[in-house]
């Protein structure tokens, strides 16, 4: 049976992509639009399509085909700009949603029509901030229920809401509870069996609602785990109640955790892992087919995997460049391997 492709979306060394999980791993080959040494901030892919595969990166939003063996950069009124954020709208993949941000002017694009046209959401973001500088869209959320309703969330800048399939948008955060509140690292909403329920996940503090952002309870991470840093937030496709969060001791961090909720955010189980990692986990993905299979990748290049729905976890030998986010493809790419043969812990060019 395929375990699919694991693919790692860095700061520096491109898309980095393993077809056999992770004994051997191969860079992007020469002669792309996107370089082997390119920064790509989103991975995200089709969940229609699970061979496709868009990334954000230092050149603007690139498509593969083929789970990351060949790119193509698309042409976009964003083309040229820095995108930290891609997300395809799992129950209408020609809904796409980009985010762009730091070093670029932060601003939040939508397509209805798979890309052949584009339109620029009317919210005010400002060109800076107080904690990053410039802003960065780093957060975005579909709503499992209700197609119309919308989330995004800058570093630094807000949590916005939309109920008309994003024309529209308020900022709510406002209506959370702690200092730091406009630093949004991410956004999950779930259907929690009919009882629907929004979590967010800021600098300092992790939030739910019941009421669609109306009212809002929570916790600090420093007051119940010891670490401040709240950063990853991942729920696995179709997920009524399953949410997984990163905590840290800051950014990049000098170690981290990873805790899994069963009861949509309502209570949270930290989980073992076999070492420390060097960093903040910077992002977790699952694979869409098997919500068993995850992958976490730290801000400073560790990957670790599970394939019991994180109850126990390997941590990969090969390590990365500043990890931005991985995804699981339970589709396989055909690699084109430029040596004869690639043993374990050797690297290939696609």
């Amino acid at each position: 049976m395929s375990e699919g492709t694991w693919l790692v979306g860095t700061a520096g060394q491109a898309v980095m992509r393993s077809n056999d999980r992770g004994v051997t791993w191969h860079r992007l080959g020469l002669g792309q639009p996107l370089e082997f040494d390119a920064v790509v901030r989103s991975v995200c892919l089709d969940p229609a399509e699970p061979r496709r595969v868009y990334a954000g990166t230092d050149i603007g939003l690139c498509v593969s085909q083929d789970v990351g063996n060949t790119w193509e950069a698309c042409q976009t009124p964003f083309s040229g700009e820095m995108i930290w954020k891609v997300l395809v709208d799992p129950r209408d993949p020609s809904r796409i949603f980009v985010g762009t941000g730091a070093p670029s002017r932060a601003a939040l694009w939508r397509t209805l029509d798979a890309g052949l046209s584009w339109e620029r959401a009317a919210v005010d973001i400002p060109e800076f901030c107080a904690g990053v500088n410039r802003p960065r869209l780093l957060a975005f959320a579909f709503d499992p229920v209700d197609p119309d309703q919308l989330w995004f969330g800058l570093e630094e800048g807000g949590l916005f809401h939309s109920r008309d399939g994003g024309a529209a948008w308020q900022r709510v955060d406002g209506r959370l509870l702690w200092p730091f509140r406009s630093d949004i690292h991410n956004i999950q909403v779930l259907a929690n069996h009919g009882k629907k329920v929004v979590v967010v996940a800021c600098v300092n503090a992790v939030y739910r609602s019941l009421d669609e952002g109306q009212t809002w309870t929570g916790f600090l991470p420093n007051d119940t785990h010891g670490l401040y840093y709240a950063r990853a937030l991942s729920a696995p496709l179709g997920s009524e109640s399953t949410l997984y969060l990163s905590l840290s001791d800051g950014t990049p961090g000098t170690t981290s955790r990873i805790l899994r909720s069963s009861d949509a955010g309502e209570s949270w189980q930290v989980l073992p892992l076999p070492q420390q990692p060097n960093s903040c986990f910077w992002s977790i993905a699952t694979d869409p087919t098997d919500p068993r299979k995850v992958l976490a990748g730290t801000k400073y290049g560790h990957l670790f995997t599970s394939v019991d729905g994180g109850n126990s976890w390997q941590k990969q030998w090969r390590e990365f460049s500043e990890i931005t986010e991985v995804a699981w493809s339970p589709a396989v790419a055909s690699i084109q391997v430029a040596h004869r043969s690639v043993v374990p812990h050797e690297e290939a060019v696609a």
